[in-house]
């Protein structure tokens, strides 16, 4: 066993999270040194009590170390630790950066130039396009947009930098192996085939009310700031904004509607100092060190479509139909014969190109050029 498997195994142990596992590499120098320890040894450190001890001297009684990197080998994704050059370099910064992590995909050192983008669940058609269109730009620009992987506001995020063709990574609160919410199987595929999909939890990790707070913590760690977009007062969107306050990263608050219980979050976020986000230049102004204004390519808005863009057969199909006039979405749907995830996101594609406009009651029109 290398010390890079003895990390994983550690990993597995329960009881030993980052920051415990840091005061026993002090003690005891490296990963495998803390799994040969004795009870007694593990008992001197520090902040482990005796469940602690128990569980990491006894611990090939309770983790399957050879199965777990089968596991990672036949499902076709990596493990990565402290130790690796992949490993977030941000991520290294915090005071508790996760152990390993499991990644289906490829991170990339651009992927340091990150934003998070979090919400609610529970949101409106105001939250979802705001989310898709921040993103869309974001993307566009070159920023790599980080979510969770989660219903609402944290799907809008990834379909908005996919459909800009950027870079996205999804962190989840379960093992890597675990598709959650399930209606999100083909959004995480296309995620991991265009950045990433991670997760510190073992295979087989149910997500629970443990797990969103540990990875919303990554989602906030690996980020240079964190946009939240819709969150009442009790969201988990509100802790992702609070760890990224404490990493000493910048968080911003996209305003709603004064009377939407869905608003209050981000109102209060703005109250105790988050940046008003009305609109992308508000997020990549405080990072033109690293987006400088003349080097962005000029925006969809701007140029009215993207440039020397060649659409996807998906967006052909419907630009196709709608050579005849304006059309509802359901006739759009039918007509090009593809599944509604798909052609929903193709045209949001198409308004995010300025190809196409949508009309009152999910009509669609061509845009004039």
């Amino acid at each position: 066993m290398d010390i890079r498997e003895a990390l994983v195994a550690l990993n597995m142990v329960g009881h030993v999270g980052p920051i415990r596992l840091r005061q026993l590499l002090e003690t005891f120098g490296d990963a495998r040194a803390v799994l040969a320890a004795t009870e007694d040894q593990l008992l001197r450190v520090h902040g482990v009590g005796a469940e602690t001890a128990r569980a990491i001297s006894h611990w090939e009684e309770d983790v399957d170390l050879a199965a777990e990197l089968k596991r990672t080998q036949e499902f076709g994704c990596r493990i990565v630790t402290q130790l690796d050059e992949e490993y977030p370099a941000l991520l290294r910064e915090i005071y508790d950066p996760p152990i390993v992590l499991y990644i289906l995909g490829r991170l990339l050192s651009s992927d340091n130039n990150g934003v998070a983008m979090v919400g609610s669940r529970q949101n409106t058609p105001y939250g979802l396009e705001t989310a898709r269109r921040l993103t869309y730009q974001l993307a566009y620009a070159g920023v790599t947009v980080v979510s969770g992987g989660a219903r609402g506001i944290d799907t809008a995020a990834h379909q908005g930098a996919l459909s800009a063709k950027g870079r996205t990574l999804a962190v989840l609160g379960t093992g890597i192996n675990l598709v959650f919410p399930p209606e999100n199987a083909q959004l995480f595929e296309r995620i991991a085939s265009n950045g990433a999909v991670l997760t510190q939890f073992p295979f087989g990790r149910p997500p629970d009310k443990q797990s969103f707070p540990i990875r919303n913590r990554i989602v906030a760690g690996m980020t240079l700031g964190t946009v939240v977009v819709e969150a009442n007062v009790s969201s988990g969107a509100l802790i992702t904004a609070h760890f990224a306050t404490d990493y000493g990263r910048q968080v911003f608050a996209v305003p709603g509607r004064i009377d939407s219980p869905r608003s209050k979050g981000c109102h209060d976020l703005i109250k105790k100092g988050a940046k008003l986000c009305e609109g992308v230049e508000d997020i990549l102004s405080e990072f033109e060190y690293l987006f400088p204004p003349s080097q962005r390519p000029e925006t969809p808005a701007a140029t009215g479509q993207l440039p020397g863009l060649e659409l996807p057969d998906t967006e052909r199909r419907l630009m196709a139909l709608l050579e005849s006039g304006e059309m509802d979405i359901d006739t759009l749907i039918r007509s090009s014969g593809l599944p509604p995830a798909s052609a929903s996101a193709s045209l949001f594609s198409l308004e995010m190109k300025r190809l196409v406009r949508q009309l009152p009651g999910k009509r669609f029109v061509r845009q004039a050029s």
